[in-house]
């Protein structure tokens, strides 16, 4: 869909004017500024939000088309609100971002000189507390990002069993009580189900000890790997880059911002991949074949200033990392 038959949803919107600073919006720009100047540019937001990124390119690049891309509805909604001034140059898309490719395709783009993820929950999810994305406010455990979506929070604690939990909790939280957790929950279960946030921290809090409470929320990594489940975020995010790096035109640029260390894994492998040779060791002269198809714009994950994380706290766990294409493979 385009940006003028995205349609309606039926939940309340937040004003625009309440609308949270994007993160490392200033970088962003320097970073694929030198990209997407140009007139005719086509910049693809995969991650549109209530399009904070998107308009301050659109604004600053009068030249470039923006395609923007989100699996959440409401979020669709509040971008085409707040991209009105910039109709004729916006495209809005809904999907999640491993659709990149069907999206361009569908709108007869065969190549783009700008990529921007700005991966993880929104902060219009967060604060939408009936989503149940927070462990501090008690809500409906639905997580979904997508609200067409038919897996929910409160599905996965009612069905998964005991083992399958454990791993979620483990792959998807990093938690080392995910054993504990996951036989409580499985316990507690048998007589009620589980169908709000706060019967979930109880059970959890119950089961923790004492001295690990004192380090931090003990719901906090579980909650994580229940909406990363729900959402299935790694394996659309394994899928997605690969995707939008094939999109990438020669003298492109791709950025990433990730706020947890099992997406940032998954960019950084990828870029790594992308901009190494792929030459023979040994090999006493690289063939033009074998030579990277990126190179790295940023050596490691690039971190918010001090200032910035004042003034924005979602950009406290941010890792930013940035690649431009160099060539096509042969």
């Amino acid at each position: 869909m385009n940006s003028n038959n995205t349609p309606e949803h039926p939940a309340a919107k937040p004003q625009l004017n309440e609308i949270h600073t994007p993160v490392l919006l200033e970088r962003s720009i320097e970073l694929l500024g030198p990209a997407i100047e140009k007139p005719g540019a086509v910049l693809v937001d995969a991650t549109l939000g209530m399009g904070g990124h998107a308009e301050a390119m659109l604004t600053r690049f009068p030249g470039l088309t923006l395609v923007g891309l989100d699996r959440d509805l409401d979020a669709l909604a509040v971008a085409e609100e707040r991209l009105k001034p910039f109709q004729g140059r916006i495209h809005l898309v809904h999907t999640v971002y491993d659709g990149i490719l069907d999206a361009l395709a569908g709108l007869g783009i065969s190549e783009v000189q700008g990529i921007l993820f700005d991966l993880g929950v929104s902060s219009m999810q967060l604060d939408q507390v009936e989503r149940g994305f927070s462990y501090s406010k008690d809500a409906p455990l639905d997580m979904r990002m997508d609200s067409t979506s038919p897996l929910t929070a409160e599905r996965i604690l009612a069905d998964y069993s005991e083992a399958d939990l454990r791993r979620i909790f483990q792959e998807y939280g990093e938690e080392k009580l995910a054993g504990r957790y996951a036989k409580a929950i499985v316990e507690a279960r048998t007589t009620t189900p589980f169908v709000r946030s706060a019967q979930l921290v109880e059970v959890i809090t119950k089961v923790t000890p004492v001295a690990v409470q004192r380090m931090g929320h003990p719901a906090k990594r579980v909650f994580q790997a229940l909406r990363i489940e729900v959402n299935q975020e790694l394996a659309v995010l394994e899928r997605a880059i690969p995707a939008a790096m094939e999109a990438v035109a020669v003298g492109g640029r791709i950025v990433s911002m990730a706020y947890q260390s099992l997406e940032d894994r998954i960019v950084k492998r990828m870029f790594a991949a992308a901009s190494t040779s792929s030459a023979p060791a040994g090999l006493p002269v690289e063939l033009p074949e074998h030579k990277p198809l990126f190179t790295l714009l940023i050596r490691g994950a690039e971190l918010a200033s001090d200032e910035e994380k004042a003034i924005n706290p979602r950009a406290t766990s941010v890792r930013l990392r940035a690649a431009e294409r160099l060539r096509r493979a042969e």
